[in-house]
């Protein structure tokens, strides 16, 4: 199949790799029909997140339909359209448990790598760095879904793909760098909350931690639980009362990708979200 792999700092192409096979029961392989670039691929377009290595295939934004299940998926079906969540969650641990789906404490098998380097090890993503495992990402032809009696969100209601386009809008999240947050400190109003749901992983320096104290304010953070959010979204769509199309700005073929990247990293022809088709 045809995958966009990442070969270096700005340098990401389309390979060609062997396709998806299921590894476990509770796999799904997934015919990717859209999946979008995000704000936090850019951190590994950029250079940014350690742990990387030539030839992973990106991309925690897919949506697709089901081709083929392990034994141990009984919730869906071939044929199905579903959106798939980055965060790979068990669904019984105990953060699982309580909701906490971007905490899974099982889903990760590099955890000592992640634990290594923020004391505890979050959910494995998909798409992302081989601290969080590396498990192939979505922007490509197929995609394999773990634990898939947990993650993909049927879409049940006869929606076209250009309104999934909607669902799959209503669920993602940018990210910025250091700065943002230490301006977030300096302008919260005393005795504030700053929610954080962008992807950090090092340590930034010069956060003005005296105004934070100083101020009385509160900070939330983590990857967003998207098996919590993703169905009430789905419903807020689907019954029209939101409608956030508007943030898609270009959709391209996967073979366009790379050339997709950089004018998202750039911000060119006032580019704000790209769903790349296969």
């Amino acid at each position: 199949m045809k995958a966009l792999c990442w070969h270096g700092t700005g340098d990401v192409r389309v390979d060609t790799v062997p396709d998806p096979e299921i590894q476990n029961p509770r796999d799904a392989i997934i015919k990717i029909t859209a999946s979008a670039i995000c704000g936090s691929d850019l951190h590994l377009f950029n250079g940014f997140m350690p742990t990387m290595e030539a030839g992973d295939i990106l991309g925690h934004e897919p949506m697709g339909e089901v081709v083929e299940l392990g034994s141990g998926v009984s919730n869906l079906e071939v044929g199905h359209p579903v959106v798939v969540p980055f965060t790979i969650s068990c669904g019984s641990c105990l953060f699982c448990e309580k909701t906490l789906f971007s905490c899974c404490d099982t889903s990760n098998p590099n955890a000592e790598i992640a634990r290594k380097a923020m004391g505890h090890s979050p959910a494995a993503l998909l798409g992302y760095s081989h601290m969080l495992d590396g498990f192939p990402g979505g922007q490509a032809e197929y995609l394999r879904v773990p634990f898939a009696d947990v993650g993909p969100l049927k879409i049940e209601s006869g929606l076209l793909d250009s309104v999934m386009d909607k669902v799959k809008a209503a669920v993602m999240l940018t990210t910025d760098r250091a700065h943002v947050l230490r301006q977030a400190i300096m302008c919260c109003r005393k005795g504030g909350t700053i929610s954080v749901p962008g992807a950090y992983v090092g340590a930034p320096d010069e956060i003005p931690m005296g105004a934070f104290m100083n101020k009385g304010l509160t900070m939330k953070s983590g990857q967003t639980h998207m098996q919590r959010y993703m169905k009430p979204l789905r419903e807020k769509i689907e019954a029209g009362a939101i409608e956030p199309s508007f943030v898609i700005t270009h959709k391209v073929k996967l073979a366009d990708a790379p050339e997709a990247y950089k004018t998202f990293r750039d911000k060119k022809d006032g580019c704000i979200k790209v769903v790349l088709q296969p």
